[in-house]
């Protein structure tokens, strides 16, 4: 069954790289700017170096994929959620699903990687399928002031989804160096490009600054890494949180509490870490999750990136329970990190 799974998982996998190829004309081309300590002139590259993946390592994986047909399921209730036009004292923060969570802060309403569509991928009838729906509709969000978008991966930057939101409110879209051609060629109005440490004012004292991330960029065959990937912290000088993306363990955790002091809340991945051999320079791990909570000296953290699709080796439930399970262990340190269903919220009082 396992071995089942993963030939049906190569032919979507060919099919998918196929039609990324076919769409190379659709891609920004990339960025072209001055070289920077993570900017070579031609492609963007992380702190720590990481191994370079390449196709022989992605079928590696593919063939050898250890899941079982049952790992995931399909939840077919959506969530019921009541949430304020705004939040002007601190922080009110509901899970969407993936990397998608709603921050209300100093009275803004900022969406991370908004994710709605039923597939992530470059065509709408092959690639990974979502298992349980987005706990709000696109029509049941608030006015959105502010994207941002932490890189170009189908999972994270979803073009159908930002058309949706700038029909829905015309929000600021804010992007990693490099995206903002493919935006503005999707018909995106206001579309603001950050590097690693830059900041965008969104009002009411709320200020967006880009952050370090250990990741990688493409869209195509031939954009690798031409495009920044970054997280983000928001703060409104009150409270602050950090959206880290898609990431993998570094030095940036501790770079982002140095400057900006601790987290009131963090929103952590913990999805798609298996194996191992293939996601850890990519992808945190629960393990990893918790470590970067006390790198970031966080009040809270929030798990995301799980769950929802079926993107690596671990089953549905598998990140949650490892973290749950790391959790429990640690009881006597009084760590605040949730595991939240889709629709389920932080909410901290200023102060």
């Amino acid at each position: 069954m396992k071995r089942k799974t993963a030939i049906y998982g190569v032919v979507g996998l060919f099919g998918i790289m196929v039609a990324a190829v076919m769409l190379v004309a659709c891609s920004s081309g990339g960025y072209n700017g001055p070289v920077s300590d993570h900017f070579d002139g031609r492609q963007f590259h992380n702190q720590v170096k990481t191994h370079e993946k390449t196709v022989i390592d992605l079928l590696k994986w593919r063939f050898n994929r250890d899941q079982a047909e049952d790992a995931w399921q399909r939840v077919e209730e959506k969530a019921s959620v009541a949430i304020p036009q705004s939040n002007a004292d601190g922080i009110l923060a509901p899970f969407i699903n993936h990397a998608t969570v709603l921050v209300q802060i100093g009275g803004k309403n900022i969406l991370t990687d908004p994710v709605w569509s039923e597939r992530v991928s470059p065509v709408s009838f092959i690639g990974p399928k979502r298992f349980h729906p987005p706990a709000l509709a696109i029509e049941e969000l608030p006015p959105i002031d502010a994207v941002v978008i932490s890189h170009n991966h189908y999972d994270h930057l979803d073009l159908a989804t930002l058309k949706q939101l700038e029909k829905h409110s015309q929000p600021v879209f804010i992007v990693g160096l490099g995206n903002r051609a493919l935006l503005e060629g999707e018909g995106l109005t206001h579309v603001v490009e950050l590097d690693w440490w830059q900041e965008h004012a969104l009002g009411n004292q709320v200020v967006i600054t880009g952050t370090p991330a250990q990741h990688w960029s493409t869209r195509t065959r031939i954009d690798h890494n031409r495009t920044l990937w970054l997280g983000y912290r928001i703060g409104d000088g009150g409270s602050q949180v950090f959206f880290a993306g898609d990431t993998g363990m570094g030095p940036h955790f501790a770079q982002i509490q140095k400057r900006f002091g601790s987290m009131d809340l963090s929103l952590l991945p913990i999805g798609a870490y298996l194996p191992r051999w293939f996601m850890k320079d990519n992808h945190l791990s629960p393990d990893d999750a918790l470590e970067a909570h006390y790198d970031l000296q966080s009040r809270q953290s929030m798990a995301i990136h799980f769950g929802t699709f079926n993107l690596g080796d671990d089953g549905q439930d598998t990140a949650s329970q490892r973290l749950r399970t790391l959790l429990e262990a640690e009881q006597h340190q009084q760590v605040h990190f949730m595991i939240p269903e889709p629709g389920g919220q932080v909410h901290q009082k200023s102060g």
